[in-house]
């Protein structure tokens, strides 16, 4: 008798009808809910329709083999999370490195052992619990957030906050992550390593796209948290945290963004006396003397990072 240890959805695809008996009563017994396909295509129907939380896969299979199959799943943003442990009779090196390069995520080898293939699963079912509480917290709290997958350059799943703004500013049009946002990630790092904050990722108008970057779940992966930032709020907020003028606030938005004097002159259509000018009403209102402690003590009041 198994112990009752399971209480998600497992799908076994397999072409021999043994193995799935064999496979589908130690799995019921233990408690899981079990569902079944004897190809390639009904697997990706059945994953698409009932989203498992695991998939037990055969690797030879007629028509689409278990390897084809791993390799649609992963493509679609829907089935991408779904953890898949190979099934194969075949033992060499070439096998085991085409399972988890198609994105197999575990194997076990023929003859089924039952209870090798329920400890196997029961690990991944709980790792899998664990990443889709995670994620529905970032949906609830209205997060934007996106994993990606490093070095193969696709994005892992995101919230429906995060499409939204890489719609908005990249025009997202497939699962693969945006050269500029990839770029960026090697800025973030280089920026960390001087110990400094993330840039931003792109600037539009008036708006900014600014993110953070957290660890994933394995070691190619990687958290973003986006958010977008408007200038004109962000004035406005400075004018009212400091009872400054618009003008005023303008120009301590800019020296937040470490331009200089001349600069901000530019930027707003005025006299370098006059950006002078302002800023010494600043630099009162403040409390401060210097423009890195004005620059400090906006970023800590308003919460506003630098550009970069």
């Amino acid at each position: 008798m198994h112990d009752r240890i399971g209480d998600g959805i497992v799908l076994i695809v397999d072409d021999v009808p043994e193995n799935l008996a064999l496979l589908h009563d130690a799995l019921d017994e233990a408690g899981y809910v079990v569902l079944v396909a004897t190809s390639g295509e009904s697997a990706l129907q059945s994953a698409h329709k009932n989203r498992p939380d695991v998939i037990l896969l055969d690797a030879l299979m007629p028509g689409m083999d278990g390897f084809q199959v791993a390799q649609a799943l992963k493509a679609d943003f829907d089935t991408q999370h779904i953890p898949i442990i190979f099934m194969t009779g075949l033992t060499e090196t070439e096998s085991v490195v085409a399972a988890f390069a198609s994105g197999g995520s575990d194997y076990v080898t023929k003859p089924i052992r039952p209870q090798e293939v329920l400890a196997r699963i029961a690990a991944h079912m709980q790792n899998a619990r664990h990443i889709k509480q995670a994620r529905t917290t970032l949906d609830r709290l209205d997060q934007a957030a996106v994993t990606i997958h490093e070095t193969e350059g696709r994005i892992v799943w995101k919230t429906p906050q995060a499409w939204t703004l890489l719609n908005d500013y990249f025009g997202m049009v497939d699962a693969q992550v945006p050269p500029p946002l990839m770029e960026w990630v090697v800025k973030v790092r280089e920026a960390a390593s001087r110990g400094q904050d993330a840039p931003i990722i792109l600037e539009r108008g008036t708006k900014r796209l600014l993110g953070s970057v957290h660890p994933g779940d394995s070691d190619q992966e990687m958290v973003i948290t986006l958010r977008e930032e408007n200038r004109g709020d962000l004035i406005q907020a400075l004018s009212a945290a400091f009872a400054l003028t618009l003008r005023e606030a303008e120009v301590l938005f800019w020296v937040v963004n470490g331009k200089t004097n001349r600069e901000i002159g530019m930027i707003l259509g005025s006299s370098r006396r006059t950006v002078d000018k302002h800023l010494e009403h600043v630099f009162e209102k403040l409390g401060v003397e210097t423009r890195t402690s004005a620059a400090g003590l906006a970023m800590k009041r308003v919460k506003m990072p630098a550009l970069g």
